[in-house]
This record gives structure tokens, C-alpha cells and sequence, in this order.
């Protein structure tokens, strides 16, 4: 339902929507719940706002972020091991389950014809982990003795054999001294991932169920009108309020200020760390062309996680490529396309000393980002010379990558906690979720979105049960499961 109201003095026009559920952002947590919604009711009126001409332009971009298929194959920091050199597995379990449901999630929409071609968002790329010395190789020995009983981690192989690594990683080896330790796990289970394929597809599918989707539509304001939420928001020369009773606010590093504006009780207390990057992208096809893999390595004291360096097989727009990175910086702003001041704007007085309290705490981390902020192209592709000795600058570009707000979490009024991951934050009356922080977010984004239905819709879970079991069936066996998601998405299938 719209009005339109004309403004004589101003020229301008207000349009009033009523909806279902507003969401903020029209990256794949958006996408993703769209189209949740759309297929749990199918009569519900959703609207997506999103500032941006297109979808998928910021953090869901392919260029934007890592495209691995998040599922703790090749991630060391997801496996972290103790002073007596026993490796915990736990994190790396759950980050894998969770891909797994996002797979099987995946694979629900194409197997009933409204998701198409999957291999222009998902492919088969093996996944390594790659490591130098005895110490490192101790540890991802004792990795992979860790893993490999898990049936998720069933395909995992292990060498140092110099000809074994040639053949999962020929450039990784060429040019390389014979006195060099390595060692390195390799699986096929691996995938990338173009994100932003795989959101316009859903917000493409869930538009064909009734979702509609605003491009340029900046939204300056969200106030209670009632027992609903109006999300205004400025397009052009209108003014457009959309009513409705669920507001989801999925718009990456805007997220944190739209949530403060709302005035909600839960986001009191928390803040956001700002960190930039770039990849190097290989310029040269015959050369992307001979790697098949994404290696990972170990991330460098005091790094965040999505530092780790790693040289990846992509598949973006349908175009092989090859890049290597990222390298960290750091920026003010909180999204790619954001202003310079975002983070100062972002200070409240609930979240000013939790804000600080995390600095002596993390001066490590910020003697990274400035070495990496002071680096020329010259000490760029000496950090990629340690994964491919043969790397010429003639055949390297050096891109943006996307920008990432890091959760301040409040332990206190005065203190707080810096966290590398996502959190949901969700209104005490459930009418208000938002999605904070980075990386493994968008190959976890499946879950994170079926924890805020239970979250914010308790009163819908009965009637919603028996649809979600259809979407999601139920398979006890993680191993078969994994083979069946990779036969509908065409993928190989994983083995020993």
C-alpha cells in the first residue's frame, strides 16, 4: 500500500509503504532472509532498501572479500592450539556446520527451480593450508591428526613431499630453493564463492515472489510509529517511509550507526574498529590459469583474521582469476562508498569508554596495521613471493578490497572487547535485528538468518516448523550430506 504526498515548497514527493518487514541492505544477509521470508509466507509484503544503484556492492562483492567457502579446510585461526601442543577443533566444527547449512540451503533452491546455474556462484576449488618450518609443521601435523577423523574433514590429505606439492600447487614450488621446509594439507572439499552472483540471484527470485527492492534509496532515519517501525529513507528527490512491524538491518558497516539511530536498548555500549584492505589481482591468464587452489597460510602476529595471506583461484563473473592478499589498512570510514567521519560519528557517550578501553589491549594489532599501511607495491610482492618465488610486478594489479567494522562489545559501562567475527543484535521485543562485524559472515549467513526467525518470529515457529524441515532435511550422516549438496550444486564430490 503507497501514498503519495507532494511537498509545493520544496517540490518534493513523500511515498508512504506499508510492508511486512523492512530490510536495510542489499548484500547476501539481506538476500538471504528475503528470500527465507518469501518462501515461509509467500502473502507477506517485504522491502529492501539499499543506498547503492545495484546489490552486492560492498562487502558482497566478489572483489570485496575472499569468496572462500568458510568451512575451517584451510583457516588455521580457526583451529588454535594450547602451550602443550593439543589443537582444538571446536571452532572449526561449528564454522563448518554452519557452511553446511548454508549449502543445504543452497542446494534446497536449486533442486526446486528457483535458484539456476549454480556454477555461477559456486565452484570446486581445493582448499590448502601451506606452512614453513618445524615448528609450524608440528602443528599442522598435529592439525590434521586432529581433523581428519571428523567425517567433515574425511577428504583432508597431509604432506611435505616436495612432488605432492608441485602437483596441488605448481607455482607455490617453482622457483623454490631445495632447502625449504614446507608442509600442507589439502582437500577437495573446498569451494569458492562469488557472493555477489549468489545475491542478485536471490534478490532476483525472491522479487519474482512479491519482495520489492529499492536502489538509491539512503536511509536517514528509523523511528516508532506505534506498534511499527518507520524506516525513512531519501531517494532523489523523495522521501520514502516504509512502515512495518520487522526491521532487519543487514547493511555491513552502516549497520552499527543505523542500529544506534533506532535508539534500541541492546546496541548501547557497542562500537566498531574500522579496517581496510587490498588484494593483488594477477593480470596475466596464462599464469591464473596454472594455480587451482586456495592456499592459506599463517596470519602474522597480531594480524586480524581476514589478514591471513592467502594466493586463490576465483571465479568472478565467470572469469577464472588468481589473486594474492589481503593487505591490511586502515580507514575511518565504515563502507567502501562511507565518509571519512563514520567513526567519530559512531561515538556515543554508552560506548565511548568501552571504545578505549580495548586500545592497550590491542597495540599489536595496531603496530600491524600501520607496517601494513607504510608497505610499497615493491614489499607487496615481496610478501607474495613466499607463496610464488617466480611472482613478476608486470604481472600484478593492486585492488581495493572491502571495508570491515570489527564488534566493540561492552563488558561493562567502561570496558569492552574487540571480536573478529558476527553478531546478531536483536531487539528485546524481537522487531529489530541487525548483523555487526565481518568475516565468516556471508558463508555463514544461512544460520545467522535462521537464528534471528527464532529470534525475532517465536510466535511463527510452530507454523514454520514443517516448511523449514523441507528446506532443510534433517541427515545425521554429515558425510552424506556433504556428497548430496555437492551433487545438486554440481560440485566434486569430496573423498579420500
Amino acid at each position: 500500500m503507497r501514498a503519495h504526498e507532494h511537498s509545493p515548497r520544496a517540490n518534493a514527493t513523500l511515498e508512504i509503504e506499508r510492508a511486512d518487514a523492512v530490510l536495510i541492505g542489499a548484500g547476501i544477509a539481506s538476500a538471504t532472509l528475503a528470500m527465507m521470508l518469501s518462501e515461509l509466507e509467500p502473502t507477506w509484503h517485504i522491502v529492501v532498501l539499499e543506498r547503492l544503484r545495484s546489490p552486492a556492492l560492498e562487502s558482497s562483492h566478489a572483489w570485496n572479500n575472499a569468496g572462500t567457502g568458510h568451512s575451517a579446510l584451510c583457516e588455521l585461526n580457526y583451529t588454535p592450539i594450547d602451550a602443550h601442543g593439543r589443537v582444538s577443533i571446536n571452532k572449526a566444527v561449528a564454522i563448518n556446520e554452519k557452511f553446511q547449512v548454508s549449502r543445504t540451503w543452497w542446494a534446497h533452491l536449486v533442486e526446486s527451480g528457483t535458484l539456476n546455474h549454480p556454477e555461477r556462484f559456486i565452484r570446486t576449488v581445493p582448499h590448502m593450508s601451506l606452512v614453513h618450518g618445524e615448528e609450524n609443521r608440528r602443528f599442522l601435523r598435529a592439525r590434521f591428526d586432529a581433523l581428519r577423523t571428523h567425517p567433515l574433514f574425511s577428504s583432508l590429505e597431509y604432506t611435505e613431499d616436495p612432488a605432492r606439492l608441485t602437483e596441488w600447487a605448481p607455482l607455490v614450488m617453482e622457483g623454490r630453493g631445495t632447502g625449504t621446509s614446507l608442509s600442507a594439507t589439502h582437500s577437495l572439499a573446498g569451494t569458492d564463492i562469488d557472493f555477489g552472483s549468489l545475491t542478485r540471484a536471490l534478490l532476483d527470485a525472491s522479487q519474482k515472489k512479491g519482495t520489492s527492492v529499492h536502489y538509491g534509496a539512503d536511509v536517514v532515519d528509523l523511528r516508532r510509529m506505534g506498534n511499527d517501525w518507520g524506516v525513512m529513507a531519501s531517494t532523489g528527490g523523495t522521501t520514502r517511509v516504509v512502515r512495518a512491524p520487522f526491521v532487519f538491518v543487514g547493511a555491513g558497516g552502516a549497520a552499527l550507526p543505523l542500529l544506534q539511530r533506532s535508539g534500541i536498548n541492546e546496541i548501547r555500549g557497542y562500537g566498531g574498529f574500522p579496517i581496510s584492505g587490498q588484494w593483488l589481482r594477477c593480470t596475466n591468464p596464462e599464469i591464473a590459469a596454472r594455480h587451482e587452489a586456495k592456499v592459506y597460510g599463517k596470519a602474522a602476529v597480531g594480524s586480524p583474521p581476514m589478514s591471513v595471506p592467502h594466493l586463490d583461484t576465483r571465479f568472478i563473473g565467470g572469469k577464472r582469476e588468481l589473486m594474492f592478499g589481503p593487505y591490511a589498512g586502515w580507514s575511518p570510514k565504515f563502507l567502501k562508498s562511507g565518509s571519512a567521519t563514520d567513526l567519530f560519528r559512531s561515538v556515543r557517550p554508552s560506548n565511548a569508554l568501552p571504545m578505549a578501553s580495548v586500545a592497550p589491549g590491542n597495540l599489536d594489532l595496531i603496530a600491524y596495521l600501520a607496517s601494513q599501511v607504510t608497505q610499497n607495491f615493491e614489499d607487496r610482492l615481496a610478501a607474495l613471493a613466499e607463496y610464488f618465488p617466480n611472482a613478476q610486478e608486470k604481472d600484478w594489479e593492486l585492488l581495493t578490497a572491502g571495508q570491515r567494522v570489527q564488534v566493540i562489545a561492552p563488558l561493562s559501562r567502561t570496558r569492552g572487547t574487540l571480536q573478529f567475527g558476527t553478531e546478531l543484535i536483536t531487539s528485546s521485543d524481537g522487531s529489530m535485528s541487525g548483523l555487526l562485524g565481518a568475516s565468516p559472515g556471508a558463508s555463514t549467513a544461512t544460520s545467522i538468518m535462521l537464528d534471528l526467525l527464532k529470534r525475532a518470529f517465536p510466535e511463527h515457529a510452530d507454523r514454520w516448523e514443517p516448511k523449514l524441515r523441507s528446506m532443510f532435511p534433517a541427515n545425521d550422516d554429515a558425510g552424506e550430506n556433504l556428497a548430496r549438496t555437492s551433487r545438486i550444486l554440481g560440485l566434486t564430490e569430496p573423498h579420500r
